[in-house]
């Protein structure tokens, strides 16, 4: 990268000036933008200046703080700003506000490249903050602070230790620029009354006093009222983006001063009234905006829906509860690979648990009894009882479910269409804005000149555009919801309307837990090895360790010494002296029978020896048959599990031989998916969440169905409530229409555009009126976008 020629600092693009600092033969305006570019270069982080030319911020000071942070170091001071602290791993999130292209995101999501003690970081682009996990041990909360601060990306750290709501501040500050718009714009209206009625000015003295004391008021409106735009424009324009508020900036600039030539140097009354009245519309219209769109939110609603069940120890008895019963003090039973639903204490077991799901850091952290543990943690060995300490908060787990990017998928391509639209819509504007109004001065018509320029460029608006697909997608995760479909975000809905293949796992979900007929084959048993089974078999949670539970049910509860399960094969573990092995023949016997089996079949050994096997019968879901024959007419449907070849027979009715795979391990599963993808195939993968972890992330699309007894994958996309089965088809389907309804939705904003734009071009339509039609175009395309979507959920599902 050679900048000598053009005379700009190679990070942040300012100029250098006539005395640039000069390294490797590039130029930098400081030494703050030479040291960050020396700090991305040692670390070969090139990639940052390849995303967008000169990125970065210019530095005001150097990398050298003395004791600017030193507050940090305070005990009490981290403890407000550490959101979670376990296992030497800390976790943080800062507001960060200069966060302003691909470029600061790529930066600050590489921080462990720059510290390796920085593990992780995920930014939040829409509200400028970024969430950090790293090690204490090796890097202190202030010298991360001074870490990010070095490259300029210093974070806002009142908001962090704030408890103000910020909403509400910035909420008051519009009304009260609402609130000086509106007084100016009713005195200049006064004002302007004789002139409005007698079609005529008044006598010269006082249309002159009367026009200077408008121009007066309006100077408040045009530098205080309006000045989010301009300040909004002026920061994109310096980071060379070209943002919606620029042509709206434009057109109050232009008012304001053709008003005070017009008034001072012209002899003329200016354009006062029109001006004040534009911000004073557009003002009311940002905050009808607002206050729409929080009423039509679908979020707030969405997180309550969250279906986590987990079993809770009342009174000696276990019950499944939904989360939002579960209450301060409750003692809850984790299973293995179970979520901690809530911060709690552990009260009985051995705990070890997998904060991945928080930090992105999978080793165990070991937990006795009376140890706390966060919310969001998963049980990765035998059966615990936590007492809960703090309110479940849905909406938390909602967010790491959200936000993890473990089982990150490609993102949609509507929303990207949509981007590169809003990007080109501002010049193109611009551009149409400027040709009427040299068109009309060479009419040699100033006035309507001006008015087309300013109208042309606030009637024009791509925000509709940009909000048909957060809107139509939100409601439709929305109502989802409200039947029982559970969607991890909006981007979700448009895979889903793209799908061409399902393939569906068997035990546990075309299967119905619980309601399985079981019988045992082999040596009697004494009491003490059901008992040992019994306590094996309920740590794990696989459908078919819960039919072996279920089945020795009365025995007794001995906790296990050890306990180990193999994805798809079986489980393990020391029992009371006794060695217990259930699972799969070949698992438990170490060798694999010819002989066709009709039912699914658990085997068993003790110390060794194989005493037996449980034959285990299938009952399928409600609905089973209708939602495979209704799908089979759009997709191509195939059949993968790990279960024997027992059924074959009867689910060849519903799917082809050639389609269905049996004896497949969790590897297989994922293996399979992949090929079918090179195939050009978009895979919807149907699976319990645990042994299917491995083909849920392959896939375009992973669904698993939730029992009473749900236990949660981060892996899944979406969750379907297993009595809603049936409707399984009807929700695929509605997908499309959501998505017709978001290209209905372009179609509209795109006709408003060109309506607006014609009737502004010509001369016919005032400021004031462009900007009362500008939100009012936004919020009929979000009002139609979300009624069109809950009409159409009525009527479909």
């Amino acid at each position: 990268m050679n900048n000598t020629k053009n005379n700009i600092c190679v990070h942040c693009g300012a100029d250098c000036g006539k005395n640039p600092v000069i390294w490797n033969d590039m130029l930098f305006c400081c030494n703050g933008c030479k040291t960050v570019y020396q700090l991305l270069n040692e670390n070969k982080l090139y990639n940052y200046y390849d995303l967008e030319d000169t990125p970065g911020i210019k530095l005001e000071t150097t990398t050298e703080f003395g004791n600017k942070y030193a507050f940090l170091d305070n005990d009490d001071v981290k403890e407000k700003l550490i959101l979670f602290r376990e296992g030497g791993l800390s976790k943080v999130k800062f507001y960060i506000p200069v966060i302003h292209c691909a470029s600061c995101i790529w930066l600050l999501e590489n921080l462990h490249t720059l510290n390796k003690a920085v593990k992780h970081s995920f930014v939040n682009f829409t509200k400028k903050e970024v969430d950090i996990t790293f090690s204490e041990s090796q890097l202190s909360l202030r010298q991360l602070v001074e870490l990010l601060s070095s490259l300029h990306y210093i974070p806002d750290l009142s908001m962090s230790l704030s408890d103000k709501e910020d909403d509400n501040q910035s909420y008051k500050k519009l009304l009260y620029k609402i609130g000086v718009a509106g007084f100016v714009f009713i005195n200049v209206m006064t004002y302007s009354l004789p002139a409005y009625f007698n079609g005529k000015p008044l006598d010269d003295k006082l249309q002159s006093v009367l026009s200077i004391l408008s121009f007066i008021l309006v100077i408040p409106v045009t530098f205080y009222s309006g000045s989010d735009y301009y300040i909004s424009a002026f920061k994109n324009m310096l980071k060379k983006v070209v943002s919606i508020d620029l042509p709206i900036a434009l057109g109050i600039f232009v008012l304001f001063f053709v008003s005070g030539y017009d008034i001072f140097w012209g002899g003329g009354a200016g354009y006062c009234d029109s001006l004040s009245g534009l911000v004073f519309f557009l003002l009311v219209g940002k905050w009808y905006q607002s206050r729409t769109y929080e009423a039509l939110s679908f979020e707030r609603n969405y997180k309550s829906y969250f279906p986590i069940a987990v079993t809770k120890i009342n009174k000696q008895i276990e019950e499944s509860i939904l989360l939002e019963k579960i209450e301060v003090d409750d003692v809850l039973i984790i299973r293995n690979k179970e979520l901690i639903p809530a911060d709690s204490e552990l009260v009985e077991g051995e705990g070890q648990i997998d904060y991945s799901f928080v930090t992105g850091e999978s080793t165990p952290v070991m937990k006795k009894s009376g140890d706390f543990i966060y919310a969001g943690g998963r049980q990765m060995g035998g059966i615990v009882k936590i007492r809960v300490k703090k309110e479940v908060n849905q909406s938390h787990l909602t967010k790491l479910w959200n936000q993890d990017k473990t089982y990150e998928k490609p993102s949609d391509s509507l929303k990207s269409l949509s981007d590169k639209i809003s990007k080109y819509f501002t010049l193109t504007i611009i551009a149409i804005a400027v040709i009427g109004f040299i068109f009309w001065m060479v009419q040699g018509e100033i006035k309507t000149a001006i008015f087309v320029f300013t109208a042309v460029l606030i009637v024009a608006c791509p925000c509709a555009l940009a909000l048909s697909i957060p809107f139509t997608f939100g409601n439709t995760m929305r109502i989802f919801g409200k039947n029982g479909l559970y969607i991890k975000n909006t981007e979700v809905i448009e895979k889903l309307s793209h799908i061409t293949t399902i393939v569906f796992d068997k035990t546990g979900t075309l299967t119905q837990p619980n309601e399985n007929k079981i019988v045992y084959t082999g040596e009697l048993l004494t009491d003490e090895e059901k008992s040992a089974i019994y306590s094996l078999a309920k740590q794990s949670t696989h459908p078919l360790s819960n039919a072996v539970s279920k089945y020795y049910n009365d025995a007794d509860y001995i906790a296990p010494n050890h306990f180990v399960e193999v994805l798809g094969r079986g489980v393990f573990g020391k029992v009371n002296g006794m060695n217990i092995r259930i699972g799969a023949e070949e698992y438990v016997t170490n060798r694999t029978s010819e002989s066709e089996q009709k039912t699914s079949v658990v085997f068993v050994s003790i110390d060794g020896k194989t005493t037996g096997f449980y034959t285990i019968s299938n009952k399928y879901r409600e609905g089973f048959e209708e939602v495979v024959n209704r799908l089979k007419k759009q997709f191509k449907l195939y059949l993968i599990t790990g279960d024997n070849n027992a059924e074959e027979k009867n689910l060849s009715k519903y799917f082809d031989n050639d389609k269905m795979q049996f004896n497949q391990k969790p590897g297989d599963k994922a293996d399979f998916i992949k090929v079918l993808q090179n195939k050009g195939e978009t895979i919807l993968m149907t699976g319990d969440g645990l042994n299917d972890a491995g083909a849920l992330m392959q896939s375009d699309v992973a669904l698993t169905i939730a029992d009473k007894v749900y236990h949660f994958s981060p892996a899944s996309d979406a969750v379907l409530e297993a009595d809603k089965f049936n409707q399984l088809a009807k929700f695929v389907k509605f997908t499309k229409t959501s998505l017709n309804i978001v290209k209905l939705s372009f179609g509209i904003s795109f006709l408003y555009n060109i309506v607006g734009i014609a009737f502004a071009i010509t001369g016919n339509l005032s400021p004031i009126i462009a900007a009362i039609l500008m939100p009012i175009s936004s919020v009929s395309v979000v009002a139609f976008a979300t009624f069109a979507t809950r009409f159409m959920g009525r009527v479909k599902l």
